[in-house]
């Protein structure tokens, strides 16, 4: 069973009070996947937002090659321990916009989105804490995504156009 105290260790949660936490433990459970096991692919319907607590995850994206060719996974990030993932889940369109790949055993605490979204409808505040915190989670994933683009391409190809 999750708790309030348990989700306090996650920085996701940094802010909430203790009435905002028991409230989101009531739509966690807790799920353990072997290695090798894809949690969701690109496309999906985001059945869940997903915290870290053991193990590690990639988050892919599939790069198509032409008609003739495999497609090419991508490693986007790698999420560990304390991390979240799975934000699609509480953004419309509620879907995975990128795919999620054990490597690792892990051990993840679920919310499941249906739950998760109608609480942060009827507790607004909760649904802003929880929203701003997203954003925050997108805009550090996108800054990773950025630095990975300039290592791969080079300062000067990005600076070309």
């Amino acid at each position: 069973m999750i708790t309030a105290s348990h989700l306090k260790e996650f920085a996701f949660f940094k802010g909430f009070s203790d009435q905002q936490l028991e409230k989101l433990a009531g739509v966690a459970t807790e799920e353990t996947y072997d290695a090798g096991i894809q949690m969701y692919k690109n496309g999906d319907p985001a059945r869940a937002f997903f915290l870290i607590q053991e193990g590690k995850v990639i988050l892919v994206m599939d790069g198509y090659l032409g008609p003739h060719k495999p497609s090419m996974q991508v490693t986007v990030d790698v999420v560990t321990k304390g991390e979240s993932m799975g934000w699609s889940a509480v953004v419309e369109p509620y879907i995975y916009t990128l795919g999620a790949l054990c490597i690792d055993r892990a051990k993840v605490i679920a919310f499941e989105a249906p739950g998760l979204r109608r609480l942060m409808e009827e507790d607004t505040c909760l649904g802003y804490r929880i929203m701003k915190a997203t954003a925050q989670v997108i805009s550090n994933r996108l800054t990773h995504t950025r630095i990975i683009l300039v290592g791969e391409r080079g300062l000067s190809t990005l600076t070309e156009y």
